[in-house]
């Protein structure tokens, strides 16, 4: 595999990059190129599995096909930050995280990302090629470049649970078990931890190769990167207090244990 090339080099506009991107995985594989003329020059995206294939080609771990499901849609702003934030993502030396309601993408196990999605709106092959999308994603955690992430779960992401009895013991299972992952920390705050400077958003913190520090907040209708200092600063504090207040991660655990523990059994095991 080649070496992995973060998706910021040539051209910044999405669909003229993924073209760009396309040509070259096209003559190095050797692809009949009558089949890739219009994906090449703008006029359609093709579909994802030749989304795949690049993401497979330049290891980038699914970014490539989250790319292309945002530019299946209208361009927005909220859309043009994400992918500022998707290109910065990919080159980060490490992740924190701080979850009001949904647990993180890349803690998701197929059941959890279908049904969370599947209540946004999504439906039929939009649905999984989202839910691809978003798993393809996890692949960032994985291998020995991976970088360190720590999350923050609030206790209300974890009381909300699937309607799927049987995919939510899924989904905390797997969050028990990566708590074990050398990279991962998981913490869980309690509600008991009363109100604090993130009760409103999710929040992303990147650490760049550079050694600065940018962020991400999201609610469910829109994102917002930032990297001004001032206010990054002002987020991470925030982050800090919360974290003091958070359970260790051996507690954290049990926690999540303790959870699953009171989720029926499926009647047909």
């Amino acid at each position: 595999m080649p070496p992995r090339r973060v998706v910021t080099g040539r051209s910044q506009e999405p669909r003229r990059r993924f073209a760009e991107e396309l040509r070259q995985l096209g003559q190095r594989l050797g692809w009949d190129w009558s089949f890739f003329g219009k994906m090449e020059k703008g006029e359609s995206l093709g579909g994802p599995e030749v989304v795949q294939a690049l993401d497979q080609h330049y290891g980038t771990a699914g970014m490539l096909l989250v790319l292309w499901e945002l530019e299946r849609g209208d361009k927005t702003q909220f859309k043009e930050r994400y992918w500022r934030y998707m290109t910065l993502d990919a080159e980060a030396v490490s992740l924190w995280h701080f979850a009001v309601s949904v647990l993180p993408g890349l803690l998701q196990t197929r059941g959890y990302a279908r049904e969370l999605l599947a209540a946004g709106g999504f439906v039929g092959d939009e649905l999984t090629q989202q839910v691809e999308a978003r798993l393809g994603r996890q692949e960032l955690l994985e291998g020995e470049g991976a970088p360190p992430f720590r999350t923050i779960l609030s206790e209300a992401a974890l009381r909300m649970a699937l309607r799927d009895q049987r995919a939510w013991r899924e989904q905390l299972a797997y969050l028990a078990a990566m708590a074990e992952h050398p990279n991962l920390t998981i913490h869980v705050l309690p509600e008991s931890a009363g109100p604090h400077g993130l009760v409103s958003a999710d929040v992303w913190f990147l650490r760049m190769p550079d050694g600065r520090t940018v962020a991400y907040t999201e609610n469910a209708y829109q994102g917002e990167l930032v990297e001004e200092i001032t206010t990054v600063e002002r987020l991470q504090r925030a982050y800090d207090a919360v974290r003091d207040l958070a359970l260790s991660p051996a507690e954290s655990r049990k926690f999540v244990l303790r959870m699953l523990e009171e989720v029926p059994c499926d009647p047909s095991n």
